[in-house]
């Protein structure tokens, strides 16, 4: 990407607004997981704007899939799940009533990935973890405006995206990124000194490293602002969910990792912001909601009036804004440095962390052990694939390989603990 001036708002990866009729057609990937239940809830206040034609789920919730379907009156509804079809095709049955012709049903690993290539205006990826990239390349492929909350399918497929996407496709949905796009509306590449991404600093800011060997599943899920999804949670208690995004914001910004700052702020109003080569700082700031920058995807260039609640500024409050403290959360130098290895290291990084989050969920790791195997995998990874020359084949490769490893890894690590009791 060229470093000529240019304004901001439009880099490579982000929506270059094209002007429209009638209510988008929007697909929404991951419908019954934390950001597609905010997505439906956003499309249903607002049935003048959004029109959504086909949903994606696992399979895990089919009573509210098949519900979503019904209040969207969707053409397609989509399952991972084989084995979930004949549940799902009672359920919809018991929502539509009899002889009202139910949606097309699609079902197996690829059917999210189809959907994605369907005919529609916008993609939400909404699905959690690197299984949303084959989608993410199916809607790019298509030509589909891509809403991606799926910040993984970027970080592992980082060349193989940025090679489909044409100027302006891809809208970011994370709070940080959804508020980075709206910053740099403000000046040029050339004006950008560096990108501020704040972080919570989880259910543990303030503990050393010691302090977190004995924490609990339970204590990591208590994440003090945020309502998400468990993995994304404990992603959140780790710090690696901020170190995933600082790579997402090199790939979507073009600005290098040296520019890249992390900043903790407990209260997550301030969601990132851009400080400018004259001393200027442009933050963005609403209370913390993902109906935000939910909308903000869905509906750009259009503002969504009354998206998500705004700030009473007729009450008192207090902004907080801490450095991150690297030796008890490794995780975001860790992320810097697969993210300038590239190649493949991302996608190892990411499934090692994926493995290890399950790991501490089931108690087979301690949650230190999450972050100290991590880094053991990316280490032994040694040099990546890397170059122009990276395909799908060699993300999954590195996948499985970091997987297989991680759980080796973790179970040594529960054999020398079980050895010690």
């Amino acid at each position: 990407m060229s470093d000529s001036p240019a304004p901001l708002a439009d880099p490579h990866l982000v929506y270059d607004p094209v002007a429209g009729t009638g209510p988008k057609d929007v697909v929404i990937l991951g419908s019954t997981g934390s950001i597609g239940t905010q997505a439906i809830d956003l499309v249903l206040r607002n049935p003048d704007r959004f029109r959504v034609t086909g949903l994606s789920a696992n399979g895990g919730r089919i009573a509210l899939l098949a519900e979503q379907a019904y209040q969207l009156r969707v053409r397609t509804v989509a399952v991972a799940r084989e084995d979930a079809v004949p549940a799902l095709r009672e359920a919809l049955t018991a929502q539509y009533g009899a002889g009202e012709p139910l949606p097309e049903i699609l079902a197996g690993p690829e059917a999210a990935t189809q959907l994605a290539a369907s005919d529609c205006h916008t993609v939400l990826n909404g699905i959690t973890g690197s299984i949303g990239l084959a989608p993410t390349l199916a809607a790019l492929e298509a030509g589909r405006t891509l809403a991606l909350a799926n910040k993984e399918s970027l970080i592992v497929g980082g060349p193989l995206v940025k090679a489909l996407a044409k100027p302006g496709q891809i809208i970011p949905v994370d709070s940080e990124h959804a508020a980075l796009f709206q910053a740099l509306a403000a000046g040029t590449r050339a004006d950008v000194r560096k990108l501020v991404v704040t972080a919570s600093g989880g259910p543990f800011r303030g503990r050393t490293k010691a302090e977190l060997a004995n924490v609990t599943v339970q204590d990591a899920l208590a994440h003090p602002t945020w309502a998400m999804g468990p993995v994304i949670t404990i992603n959140s208690a780790t710090l690696v969910n901020k170190g995933l995004e600082v790579i997402e914001a090199h790939l979507l910004y073009d600005i290098p990792f040296d520019r890249i700052e992390v900043v903790v702020h407990p209260q997550s109003y301030v969601h990132s912001m851009i400080e400018f080569t004259d001393g200027s700082t442009i933050a963005q700031a609403t209370p913390p909601d993902m109906r935000g920058p939910i909308a903000i995807g869905l509906g750009w260039p259009e503002r969504v009036p009354d998206a998500a609640p705004a700030f009473d500024w007729s009450t008192a409050s207090t902004w907080e804004f801490f450095p991150l403290d690297n030796d008890a959360f490794p995780s975001v130098n860790l992320a810097r440095h697969v993210g300038e290895l590239a190649g493949t290291a991302p996608a190892v990084f990411n499934a090692a962390n994926e493995e290890c989050v399950e790991a501490f969920r089931s108690g087979a790791l301690p949650f230190n052990g999450i972050m100290e195997t991590v880094t053991r995998v990316v280490e032994e990874h040694g040099t990546p694939h890397t170059g122009t020359s990276l395909t799908v084949p060699d993300v999954l490769e590195a996948e499985t390989w970091a997987r297989a490893r991680a759980r080796e890894l973790t179970a040594q690590t529960t054999s020398a603990a079980e050895a010690r009791a």
